[in-house]
């Protein structure tokens, strides 16, 4: 505990992907002070083309209590 799960579109590396997974736990370990052991990260691959219906409408429009950055900018 805390597991993160990405999601991002195909084609990113093995090593881009182990980069991510480095960075979110570094920060989440600096922000909620559980150490690097607690964390595990998923990062799952979504097609484009499937986007829209796989992760937009199911994990972003119908969960927006869930939400703490929406997609689009915020400054």
């Amino acid at each position: 505990m805390p597991h993160i799960i990405v999601k991002l579109w195909t084609g990113k590396s093995k090593e881009h992907k182990k980069e991510l997974a480095d960075a979110l736990v570094k920060t989440a370990m600096s922000v909620i002070g559980y150490k690097e052991e607690s964390f595990s990260v998923a990062i799952e691959d979504v097609e484009p083309k499937d986007w829209a219906q796989q992760v937009y409408k199911p994990d972003i429009m119908e969960q927006q209590e869930k939400i703490y950055k929406a997609p689009g900018y915020s400054m």
